[in-house]
């Protein structure tokens, strides 16, 4: 049962960087792609720039939203490089 729950909770990290690589990803929109709360979304960030992951809050006339600048290599789709 903790493998299962961590390897999900590995996932919703994976989807994440992918929906902030794609785009216009704020908090919001993430919380409910992700099925989870706006903190946890905001922890989760975190926990991606702590492991390695450049994302950068930007505002603009839509208001705040995440941009990935760079990942390691753990979060890389074979063949693709950022």
């Amino acid at each position: 049962m903790t493998y299962e729950r961590a390897h999900r909770i590995e996932q919703r990290f994976r989807r994440a960087v992918a929906l902030i690589e794609a785009g216009s990803a704020d908090a919001q929109r993430l919380a409910i792609e992700l099925d989870v709360s706006r903190p946890t979304v905001h922890r989760m960030v975190n926990e991606l720039r702590r492991r390695g992951c450049i994302i950068r809050s930007v505002h603009d006339e839509e208001g705040w939203r995440y941009e990935l600048l760079g990942k390691p290599d753990e979060y890389r789709i074979s063949g693709t490089r950022r």
